[in-house]
């Protein structure tokens, strides 16, 4: 994710959009991957309102960015898994778009914000507590806290959700000064539940132990 897109005015979220995502009516032109005009320290938000590249605004939907980035990552893990984790990876997919979603959001001033603009919505909230559900119901009970493992793919999703926790509270800090959207923190509180869910799911759908804290082992 660019943060210095405020320059290309058709665009209404960050460089790498998915095109199949893209309502009809918003245009979508990529010609020029620099364009020297952050080179002094400002960049553009959606709108074209400029800001210094250390904004919280910038900190917040930049770190949307590297959430997505590391969910990326996880998913490299999922290639030739067994068909739980091919179905986990369709989720972590979707995910992925939702965050590209999320970083227009926080990427766009209340006032600057577009009828055909993507947003993230109390259903995607819904339907990341639905799958909390799902995936939590067959997992063992937990008798202690669990440290970041279980395997490649499920230490890669404790990861993940490490960076969606700062993008919490990042967006949180965003919030006690403008207007931050109440349901964007909300997504974010729930995607690290999620992703704390899906670490499990993933240890025991591949056949992982998951590593518990033993309080004063050292």
């Amino acid at each position: 994710m660019s943060a210095d897109f405020g320059r290309q005015q058709p665009i209404a979220f960050p460089l790498c959009a998915p095109r199949a995502r893209v309502p009809i009516d918003m245009a979508i032109r990529i010609n020029r991957v620099y364009t020297r005009t952050g080179d002094g320290g400002k960049t553009g938000l959606v709108g074209g309102h400029r800001v210094d590249k250390d904004d919280l605004r910038i900190e917040c939907f930049g770190t949307v960015d590297e959430l997505n980035a590391t969910v990326g990552m996880a998913r490299l893990h999922c290639v030739g898994g067994p068909a739980p984790i091919a179905a986990l990876d369709v989720i972590l997919a979707r995910v992925q778009n939702e965050l590209f979603n999320l970083g227009s959001q926080l990427a766009t001033r209340a006032e600057d914000l577009r009828p055909t603009q993507p947003v993230i919505a109390d259903r995607h909230v819904q339907a990341l507590e639905s799958e909390i559900d799902a995936h939590n119901a067959d997992l063992p009970e937990l008798r202690s806290f669990v440290l970041p493992g279980g395997g490649a793919l499920g230490a890669h999703l404790h990861l993940c959700r490490t960076v969606c926790r700062r993008a919490e509270r990042i967006a949180v800090s965003l919030a006690h000064k403008e207007t931050v959207p109440e349901v964007a923190i909300r997504y974010l509180n729930r995607l690290s539940d999620a992703l704390f869910v899906w670490a499990r799911f993933a240890a025991m759908a591949t056949g992982q132990s998951e590593v518990l804290w033993q309080p004063e082992s050292t």
